[in-house]
């Protein structure tokens, strides 16, 4: 039992003796007590006035004697005005920690077979270009957001739409086939994706000039530029072309959905590597060419029982009015299908796969609106968890300077920004001479774990919901709320550890605790409280936040008071169970980000 729930126990007990009345656990809330007040835990009386029929400061007063002399976790307590502030005894304390040392996942709930299946999707890219900055939020949200309901004692199922299929594929395919000279990733030297990604940008710079081209000609025959420049864009023969392509793949032409396959494939090679130098993986990947025709089906089922209406040019939507949206598209004039039809399809799919207790989209808030449609049309459909559909909506990230264009061929790939972080990760090692004793092999993994910490760690640190700016330098950074600084902590740790030679130091009973020691312990013992807060609020940033304060905490304490140099040794030994422990919490905190923490640096 933990020493909120002892002395809220307490405290409803003592409420029942000194009043007479049993009243719920809602009715005694514990809560930190703030750093200008003395104490460590603190009850609001005000909840409690109506039975003891007293002056708010009386009551606090009568329930703190009480708590002092009936509750062995209460070692003295102070009143300012209704709230009761409560010092709790050291051996409660060293009692506390003995519970966090003797458990070596503290804070982690395990998943059971009646846990309840929640499936999260995260990633979601193109095949027609490589992975880039935007991306890498994605995943990194995705992956933390597993981690952390994985850590809440759900089952969870990581899962991933690729979309392998539409006009944006076949313009890839369309200039390979043009420019290509059958180029290949062994060939070229290239990753399958970012060779893939060339040709989406090749294409778009012919399009760009075939389109002024034709605006030029329809503008000196009389046309205003807009209509000029819109008529070119749908008259450019490459786009003609690739959408004649489009066609054929729809159709299931060998030879399209032959070179199809095979570009795709050197996509998939390219995705795998990137996926695993992030540290991402998934359960189950969906593919929206296998998905698409599921969503055409359902939505006719939804047309044949009233749920859609069909206009009079044979498109089909649904009419969402009566849910103070608007009508939504679902098949085109032409039959073929939009996005929302095959996030459908793929819904079904998947609730046919698993049984889903909750479904989680991690998707850029751009889509806020997509998946406020889909949600309701799901439920029509019949989907029991369709309702209550998680968008975990998260905000764009950009460079200082400026946002990234993928046709453009301006994207910050995640390739070399992952490249780059490690260099930089290693360069400052290097300036530093932190590692002169370690082996080349050793000094590039380190690098390899530092860079991909500083770099997952500035992002997840950030509110989700937020827009944010990257900032590679600042990122880098082993001081402030960097993921090197906690890392750096954590190696500290090790070697403190590896220098005692006491792996198994244990804790005396009576050990008297300083406020330094205390302060340290409340703060491993609210890792649970973080580790649940998160899960409730989808929060990778909240854990981020738990780690760096825990760092903090402890980089204070470190500062302050000798662990090896400590000539008492009872005191020695809580010492180094509270580093242990420390080092403990910072690496399951930082596994729910994806962090790796190196044990030296």
């Amino acid at each position: 039992m933990s020493i909120e729930q002892q002395i809220q126990q307490a405290a409803l007990q003592a409420v029942k003796e000194l009043w007479g009345q049993d009243v719920p656990q809602t009715m005694v809330q514990l809560q930190k007590t703030r750093p200008e007040f003395e104490g460590n835990l603190t009850l609001v009386v005000f909840p409690l006035l109506k039975m003891s029929r007293m002056k708010p400061e009386d009551t606090a007063e009568t329930l703190g004697q009480w708590l002092q002399q009936r509750c062995q976790a209460v070692e003295r307590y102070n009143v300012v005005k209704g709230f009761l502030n409560m010092v709790v005894a050291s051996g409660a304390w060293v009692d506390l920690l003995r519970q966090i040392d003797q458990d070596p996942s503290y804070g982690h709930r395990l998943a059971t077979d009646d846990s309840q299946l929640v499936m999260i999707e995260y990633s979601s890219p193109n095949t027609n270009k490589p992975l880039h900055l935007g991306h890498v939020r994605n995943n990194l949200l995705g992956w933390s957001l597993a981690q952390i309901m994985a850590a809440n004692g759900y089952r969870v199922v990581k899962t991933n739409i690729v979309n392998d299929r539409g006009i944006h594929i076949c313009k890839s395919m369309l200039a390979w086939l043009r420019w290509g000279n059958g180029e290949t990733p062994e060939s070229s030297g290239k990753k399958g994706d970012h060779l893939i990604g060339d040709y989406y940008v090749a294409f778009d710079r012919h399009y760009r000039e075939e389109v002024g081209q034709l605006k030029a000609q329809y503008m000196a025959e009389g046309m205003e530029p807009e209509k000029a420049e819109e008529r070119a864009k749908q008259e450019a023969p490459l786009i003609k072309e690739a959408h004649d392509m489009l066609v054929r793949w729809e159709q299931g032409d060998a030879e399209v959905r032959a070179l199809w396959e095979k570009m795709n494939s050197w996509v998939y090679a390219g995705f795998d590597e990137t996926y695993k130098a992030l540290g991402v993986g998934f359960d189950k990947i969906y593919y929206e060419s296998q998905t698409y025709l599921r969503g055409k089906a359902k939505v006719e089922e939804g047309l044949a029982r009233g749920l859609f209406f069909r206009k009079a040019d044979g498109s089909v939507w649904a009419d969402l009015t009566d849910a103070g949206l608007d009508q939504k598209l679902l098949l085109r004039s032409d039959g073929t299908s939009v996005y929302m039809t095959q996030d459908i399809g793929t819904a079904e799919m998947r609730y046919q796969d698993y049984p889903i207790d909750k479904m989680i989209y991690v998707v850029g808030n751009e889509q806020n609106y997509h998946f406020q449609v889909l949600s309701l049309l799901l439920d029509r459909l019949g989907f029991s968890w369709g309702k209550d559909l998680v968008h975990f909506s998260y905000g764009m990230v950009e460079l200082p300077n400026g946002k990234m264009k993928s046709r453009e061929g301006t994207v910050v790939d995640a390739d070399d920004l992952i490249a780059a972080m490690t260099a930089d990760a290693r360069r400052v090692a290097d300036e530093a001479g932190k590692n002169i004793d370690l082996s080349e092999v050793q000094r590039q993994e380190i690098a390899r774990k530092v860079g991909m910490g500083a770099l997952k760690y500035f992002i997840l640190k950030v509110d989700a919901r937020k827009n944010m700016l990257f900032n590679p330098e600042e990122s880098i950074d082993f001081n402030g709320n960097t993921g090197p600084f906690i890392q750096y902590t954590y190696a500290r740790i090790c070697s403190i550890m590896r220098k005692s030679g006491e792996q198994t130091a244990t804790l005396a009973a009576d050990t008297v605790l300083c406020d330094k020691e205390t302060e340290l312990i409340q703060r491993l013992s609210e890792y649970g409280a973080a580790v649940e807060q998160a899960g409730k609020d989808y929060s990778p940033s909240g854990i981020a936040n738990y780690c760096y304060d825990l760092t903090k905490t402890f980089n204070q304490f470190y500062h302050d008071y000798s662990i090896l140099g400590e000539a008492d040794e009872r005191k020695r030994a809580l010492r180094l169970v509270l580093a242990r422990n420390v080092a403990k919490i910072l690496r399951l905190g930082m596994s729910l980000l994806g962090i790796e923490l190196p044990e030296r640096m």
